[in-house]
């Protein structure tokens, strides 16, 4: 019966509300078909709202006996499943391989606040340590854990250099709009262009990902494009300001990875490529393939530090191989340790400032297991599981599995990783770490089961393939 309304509604309110859909959809896609991002996404999501208030006014004035009544319960119906049918349609739209669809932008913000809507308050979050955990931190009224006041004295990269100049600006760039997951790819192909590279978005998906549902595109895997297309460039961390500024004065451009709200409530990870500053302004100049207005994206420098700091900092500069000698006087050594102590006493400092930051203590401890300091790296985690991380956090950072696993914290690297993919299956590291776990414990089948998703979501993971091997037969 009820899909009989169903259909019933749907073809009544079928022609009046398809039109009004074309027509507010296309008046959206006119808006943003060059700007996109947050003035677009705003007026989709009052359009979204429209409709929502519309149903439930329909619900509240409506005569007492409308939902006993076949015609007036098909028209409620078919109000719903329009609605039903328009998001499809939009996700669709959102998730489709053309180069830029006018008003994509708007529909991903729209897709992703009704999303949030159904998302538990636990679920937007980290998963906390539990009271049984073997930290000196486990719950929240505890004194938080000092923080870590034995970082050595490290040398600051281009201290014997001249400040750089007041403003620089490097182009010409070509602006890259992202396809469906592909911040990753569209900002690395924005930056070979601006070493006159012209090279496309969909030669960097197909090098980079097997799956266009792939969640993250990691630092590394952006390096190793960059190389493969002759040029250098590596993954560093712990970087400044200064240094930022000293590598765009040479003409040398920087992709960093910064925490990213489209829509003021869906935090996610989000790669921007820096093309210039200008100190008058305090400000760096972005190319953006999802904001608007891509190009020329104004940040300042106060808010880009704080959207960088989620990734301790993350950058990459790429370079022609004749710049070599003048990246590491800039940026100090490429190599790990070093990199890593430089980022351990940034944490140091900021903790002693403000010992409340998720963030910096998320930092600390993805430095300090670097270093192989995993049982400290374990208890700077718990510290900023408890001062709650955004739920997206371990899509893009995985020390957190490293730490548990090494300190045989199984039933964390556990609960971590089914938390991911209670959010999405496509998350190979998730797959794989919950395999080590499952490994670990002794339950090789599991483990196989999970090292085998791994590779369904990313066919090209080696380390899935790697434990795979040393399971017994």
């Amino acid at each position: 019966m009820w899909a009989g309304l169903l259909v019933m509604g749907s073809r009544h309110l079928a022609s009046r509300f398809g039109a009004f859909t074309r027509h507010r959809i296309s008046e959206l896609g006119r808006t943003t078909g060059t700007q996109g991002g947050t003035s677009g996404g705003a007026q989709g999501i009052s359009w979204i709202t429209y409709v929502v208030k519309a149903i439930f006014r329909l619900q509240s004035t409506r005569r007492p006996s409308m939902t006993k009544s076949p015609i007036g319960t098909a028209r409620l119906a078919g109000i719903f499943g329009a609605c039903l049918i328009v998001g499809f349609a939009g996700v669709m739209a959102v998730r489709s391989d053309a180069m830029h669809v006018p008003g994509t932008r708007t529909m991903d913000a729209i897709s992703s606040r009704i999303r949030g809507s159904f998302r538990s308050a636990e679920a937007s979050y980290v998963p906390p340590p539990s009271a049984r955990t073997p930290s000196k931190v486990v719950n929240e009224a505890n004194s938080p854990v000092e923080p870590n006041r034995d970082a050595p004295e490290v040398e600051v990269p281009g201290a014997s250099l001249p400040p750089p100049p007041p403003s620089a600006r490097i182009g010409p760039v070509t602006h890259v709009w992202q396809t469906w997951n592909n911040c990753g790819p569209a900002t690395v192909t924005m930056a070979l262009s601006s070493l006159g590279r012209a090279e496309s978005q969909a030669a960097a998906v197909n090098f980079l990902k097997t799956s266009k549902d792939d969640k993250n595109v990691g630092p590394s895997e952006l390096v190793s494009y960059a190389r493969a297309r002759g040029l250098n460039a590596e993954w560093r961390v712990g970087g400044d300001l200064v240094v930022l500024k000293r590598l765009l004065a040479e003409n040398i451009p920087v992709i960093v990875e910064v925490g990213f709200n489209p829509d003021g409530k869906d935090w996610m990870g989000h790669y921007r490529l820096l093309v210039g500053y200008d100190d008058a302004t305090a400000r760096f100049t972005a190319y953006d393939s999802y904001l608007a207005p891509g190009v020329n994206v104004p940040q300042p420098y106060d808010k880009f530090d704080s959207d960088w700091r989620a990734f301790n900092r993350t950058f990459i500069p790429i370079y022609r191989v004749g710049q070599v000698e003048t990246v590491n006087a800039i940026a100090g050594s490429a190599d790990t340790e070093p990199q890593h102590l430089r980022a351990l006493a940034i944490a140091s400092r900021e903790l002693a400032e403000n010992p409340k930051d998720a963030f910096v203590w998320f930092n600390q401890g993805m430095s300090l297991t670097s270093l192989g300091r995993t049982a400290e790296g374990a208890e700077s985690f718990d510290q900023a599981r408890l001062l709650k991380l955004p739920w997206r956090m371990l899509w893009y950072q995985f020390g957190p599995f490293d730490a548990y696993l090494a300190e045989g914290r199984l039933n964390d690297v556990l609960t971590l990783a089914n938390a991911n993919l209670a959010q999405t299956s496509d998350l190979e590291e998730s797959h794989f770490f919950k395999g080590r776990a499952l490994q670990e414990s002794g339950r090789f089948a599991e483990a196989r089961a999970s090292y085998l998703r791994a590779l369904a979501a990313n066919s090209r993971y080696v380390p899935a393939y790697h434990y795979l091997s040393t399971l017994p037969n």
